[in-house]
C-alpha cells in the first residue's frame, strides 16, 4: 500500500488492488495555499467541519463520504471511527472530532484528524493496533509537539507521519515540524510525497517519516 501527502492533514491511500481513501481534503484559502485538490477517490473521510478538513467536493469519483464515530465498511475495507475532541476542554471550544483507523493490505493506519487532547483508555482501546500513525503536531488548533509526542507513546506505532504543521503553504498560526522532531531518533525526511509499505515490516519500527506536501 502506498500513502502521499497532499499537504496539511490531507491524504492519498491507496491500495495495492487500487481502491483510493482520501483523508480530511482542505479548502484553499489566503492562509492555506496549497494546490485545489483535483484527485480521485473511492472514499473520503472527514474527521470534522472545518473548511480545511471537509471539503469533500473537491474530490472526483463520486467517493463514499466517512464522517461519524461507528463501524462502516466501504469498498471491503472496514474503517472504525472513534470519537474525541479538538481541543482539551470536551469539546467545549471546537467541537467534536472522529479518528478513523482502518487497515488497507494488512497495515493499519490511524488519522488523527484535530485531535486536541491526550488519548483516554476508553480511546486507546478503540483504536487498538497501530501500525502507521498520522499525527498533528502544530499545535493552536490541535496537540501541540509535546502532546503529540505523548499520543505517540500511547498509541507506540511502527512509523509515525507528522501532519498539520506550518511550512511555507501552511497556516502561518501553528508551528513548524521541527519542534516535534527535536530530540527523536530514527528520523527520515523524505524529498517525495509518497512512501510505500508492507505488512510485516513495521512492527516496533519506530521510524519518523516526514514527507514532501504533493500540493
Amino acid at each position: 500500500m502506498k500513502i502521499k501527502c497532499l499537504g496539511h492533514a490531507a491524504f492519498v491511500i491507496a491500495s495495492d488492488s487500487g481502491v483510493k481513501i482520501i483523508t480530511d481534503p482542505y479548502t484553499t484559502s489566503p492562509e492555506l495555499t496549497y494546490g485545489e485538490i483535483k484527485a480521485t477517490a473511492d472514499i473520503v473521510t472527514v474527521s470534522h467541519d472545518h473548511l480545511d478538513h471537509c471539503n469533500v467536493a473537491a474530490v472526483g469519483g463520486d467517493p463514499q463520504v466517512l464522517r461519524r464515530a461507528e463501524v462502516s465498511t466501504a469498498r471491503g475495507i472496514k474503517f472504525k471511527g472513534v470519537i474525541s475532541y479538538h481541543d482539551d476542554e470536551g469539546g467545549r471550544m471546537r467541537g467534536n472530532n472522529i479518528i478513523f483507523c482502518f487497515e488497507v493490505d494488512g497495515v493499519r493506519v490511524c488519522h488523527l484528524g484535530d485531535l486536541g487532547h491526550l488519548l483516554d483508555d476508553k480511546q486507546k482501546a478503540e483504536i487498538g493496533r497501530v501500525d502507521i500513525l498520522l499525527v498533528p503536531v502544530g499545535g493552536y488548533y490541535t496537540i501541540n509537539a509535546k502532546t503529540a509526542t505523548e499520543v505517540c507513546d500511547q498509541l507506540k506505532p511502527g512509523v509515525i507521519i507528522p501532519m498539520h504543521y506550518r511550512t511555507n503553504k501552511g497556516l502561518p498560526s501553528i508551528a513548524g515540524v521541527d519542534e516535534f522532531l527535536r530530540g527523536k531518533a530514527k528520523v527520515k525526511w523524505l524529498d517525495t510525497s509518497q512512501v510505500e509499505f508492507k505488512a510485516g515490516e513495521l512492527a516496533n519500527a519506530g521510524q519518523i517519516i516526514v514527507l514532501k506536501p504533493a500540493l
